[in-house]
């Protein structure tokens, strides 16, 4: 059949071609679909969501009470300052409100005293009481060590030591005692100064 319009196929053939097995392999098939390429789809990538690290539970500081000792206040004794060298350990106790040891005056009559009994200063020992009452023997004792003390007034007169005769000397255990007049009592008196002298001389 001779056809003049291609637009007539349409109408004269079927929808659907066949070729034979000898047709196929002598030509292409036209109206083969090309096979279709393999996509190759690129990676997504892999979101990693960030985990916050484990914090460890923090553990309260322990408080231990340590109980405080009270401490015992304890109280600055003064300085226990004497005149003297106190090589013979020959103590004087002497009382001045006013003076560090010894006025001037009572020191020159004292050292005199100390000088007809062949002693010098550096001898004695010349001890204020008036910078240290109330003041036990014993602590004058423990500090001097004594072995002749003059206790000269009452006011120079040292706590529990007792009662002890005027102007008489007396022997202790360890120490010989003497207890007679001030510088005071015998600046004035001549009688004084020799009941004084009397005593201090056999001491």
């Amino acid at each position: 059949m001779k056809v003049d319009n291609p637009n007539a196929f349409r109408f004269l053939l079927q929808d659907d071609i066949y070729l034979l097995a000898g047709d196929k392999a002598l030509s292409p098939a036209p109206f083969a679909e090309p096979t279709p390429e393999p996509q190759v789809q690129a990676p997504q990538p892999v979101q990693q969501t960030a985990q916050a690290p484990i914090a460890e539970p923090v553990k309260a500081p322990v408080t231990v009470a340590i109980p405080t000792i009270p401490q015992p206040i304890k109280t600055a004794e003064p300085a226990f300052n004497y005149l003297g060298g106190n090589n013979k350990q020959f103590a004087i106790l002497v009382n001045y409100a006013t003076e560090e040891h010894i006025p001037a005056a009572h020191l020159a009559a004292m050292e005199n005293i100390l000088k007809r009994k062949e002693l010098a200063l550096a001898d004695v020992a010349i001890f204020n009481m008036h910078k240290h009452q109330p003041l036990a023997i014993a602590k004058v004792a423990e500090i001097l060590k004594p072995a002749k003390m003059v206790i000269m007034g009452k006011d120079a007169m040292p706590q529990g030591i007792g009662n002890l005769p005027f102007n008489s000397p007396v022997q202790g255990k360890k120490t010989t005692v003497l207890y007679s007049f001030s510088f005071d009592d015998m600046m004035s008196s001549n009688d004084n100064k020799k009941a004084f002298w009397d005593q201090m001389k056999t001491l």
